[in-house]
């Protein structure tokens, strides 16, 4: 027994040649949701410490920043993570990005570079807009993880005893699975949004510069490792020693990055106060 895929056109879309899939619209959702809710942390923090943080006008100038990093860095962080050796055989394929492949962890990476020169150029401390960004980030990741579902692309490990198990068409075994999109999307979604919302409404949290953004990598790595433990290995990569998935792996660090701001916090003292 098994529940039925819901079978969504993942088309959301078309009009002559112009195409465009929910995928697409989960990103720009999330990057426009992403930007409303650090504009209205923004306006909080900039209450409590004027001369530390970024302005509502500077993070609608990073939004560009964030659009390029995201997508070359999750492309990037692809290639080079899950499919390197398949991408130096064919690579006019590296650019074909509108058929799937995209790393958290390289997007992150890419928003962290970002994030750096951003916040060099504009003189203020890379920790506080770090803080707004990582606050927002769960937006993203799960607008993101339910579009993955409606692919029916990252599916779960066999399940053939659960009973929402689910049977993706676009699997060859037609085995019932767990539907992990879903796990990813309440755990690295709903769950860590809320619990970063909660910290942020904290003035105390606020002024510790780097708490937000640590609690983010502690909580995101905790909640893919996890959901990786249902989630099906990509085909190319299956299992790594011991028995973990590259997600699993690359999510160490984040933790182990994570707790050391946490200590280390805060990090906003020596800002310019002139800039």
């Amino acid at each position: 027994m098994a529940l039925a895929f819901p079978n969504i056109d993942p088309v959301a879309l078309e009009i002559g040649p112009l195409v465009i899939r929910w995928y697409a619209l989960a990103y720009l959702a999330g990057f426009i949701g992403g930007w409303w809710y650090c504009t209205r942390l923004a306006q909080r923090k900039l209450a409590l410490m004027p001369a530390a943080h970024p302005t509502p006008d500077e993070l609608a100038d990073f939004l560009s920043w964030a659009i390029l990093a995201v997508i070359l860095g999750g492309r990037i962080g692809f290639i080079l993570f899950y499919n390197l050796d398949y991408y130096l055989a064919n690579p006019t394929q590296m650019l074909v990005i509108w058929e799937g492949g995209m790393s958290f962890h390289g997007g992150m990476l890419g928003v962290v570079i970002s994030i750096l020169l951003f916040a060099r150029a504009r003189r203020f401390s890379p920790f506080a807009l770090g803080d707004l960004v990582a606050a927002a980030a769960p937006i993203g990741l799960f607008l993101g993880r339910i579009a993955n579902f409606v692919n029916g692309e990252l599916w779960g490990r066999p399940a053939p005893d659960f009973p929402w198990a689910m049977v993706f068409p676009s699997d060859p075994a037609q085995l019932p699975r767990h539907p992990s999109q879903l796990y990813e999307a309440a755990l690295e979604g709903l769950v860590l949004f809320v619990v970063l919302a909660i910290l942020a409404r904290r003035p105390a949290v606020l002024m510790r510069t780097g708490t937000l953004s640590g609690a983010f990598l502690v909580g995101y790595g905790i909640a893919r490792i996890t959901a990786e433990f249902f989630r099906q290995p990509d085909v190319q990569l299956g299992y790594l020693a011991f028995g973990v998935t590259m997600g699993q792996l690359l999510s160490i660090p984040m933790i182990l990055l994570g707790l050391w701001m946490l200590s280390a916090a805060p990090f906003g003292k020596a800002v310019d106060a002139d800039r």
